[in-house]
């Protein structure tokens, strides 16, 4: 069952996270990693692994590469968190890494969350030298300055825009702000199995965009206390969102058809990709 499994990968992935930083320095910058790489949903782990064991790669193989997009989402979070970012104090129910330590611990923590994570992505278990070569490149794209990275920077961007950003504009930027990391994950098996990645890159890419529209959603209608943080920024900014330019029951029909559109992609795969049918239907069901 779905729920079960997701609970194995959390468990375990901060096993291998915890493990990857007990060899380092008993030092502020260490604790302040640490802290960051506590909880989350861990949904990104997840497709990491069930994407590998649509190939028979075994979750203790995968797990490398599971941890590595954890970490290099955790270094994501502590940057945007910080004041000249998004300027958030609460992130996951706890204080900020920023606000726990300081400005510069934070930068510090994001930086070495960021090399770790391409770190792990070169661990033997994942396999020869040239499919982790291959994932290390995926990631670096993924992540850089043509996915998470540009659509941080055109948000950023958008704050001083002398309009509101298009429909298209905002799915382009969240495709690499949110979609470019998901989208890392969810192929990252068929890297490592040097298979095919058409299928999952198109389950990826519905799943990406669903799952920002069902944050915007939750900044309209969650709950602080369930989501771990402030809701309610991007309209009190005067942000263009999902929400603001389909309204409530327009952005969630959308997430919708694009769950459906995900799991139409996973139709080559058969009953083996169950797991991820129903990581995309928890995507829009989510609460936090």
């Amino acid at each position: 069952m779905f729920p079960d499994r997701l609970k194995q990968v959390q468990a375990g992935v901060q096993v291998a996270l915890d493990d990857a930083l007990a060899r380092l320095a008993d030092v502020p910058v260490v604790h302040a990693m640490r802290y960051a790489l506590q909880g989350g949903k861990r949904i990104r782990a997840f497709l990491v692994i069930e994407g590998a064991a649509l190939f028979g790669i075994s979750m203790a193989q995968a797990m490398p590469a599971a941890a590595a997009v954890e970490a290099l989402h955790a270094y994501s979070l502590v940057h945007d968190d910080l004041p000249c970012m998004d300027d958030d104090d609460l992130r996951r129910g706890q204080p900020t890494v920023h606000v726990k330590w300081d400005e510069a611990t934070a930068v510090l923590a994001g930086d070495a969350l960021q090399t770790l994570a391409f770190e792990l992505c070169c661990d033997p278990s994942l396999g020869p030298a040239d499919r982790r070569l291959d994932l290390v490149r995926a990631l670096a794209r993924a992540s850089g300055a043509e996915g998470m990275v540009l659509g941080q920077a055109l948000d950023i961007a958008a704050e001083t825009a002398d309009a509101p950003l298009s429909l298209a504009e905002i799915t382009a930027l969240q495709a690499g702000k949110t979609g470019a990391l998901i989208s890392f994950a969810a192929e990252a098996g068929a890297i490592l199995a040097g298979a095919d990645r058409a299928p999952l890159a198109t389950y990826a890419k519905a799943l990406g965009l669903a799952f920002q529209i069902a944050d915007d959603i939750l900044d309209v209608e969650g709950d602080p206390a369930k989501a771990g943080k402030r809701l309610g920024k991007d309209a009190g900014a005067g942000k263009a969102t999902f929400v603001s330019l389909l309204g409530l029951e327009g952005a969630k029909s959308r997430a919708r058809a694009l769950i459906e559109e995900a799991e139409s992609a996973l139709l080559p795969y058969g009953a083996t990709a169950e797991n991820l049918r129903q990581a995309a239907r928890f995507v829009i069901s989510r609460e936090m």
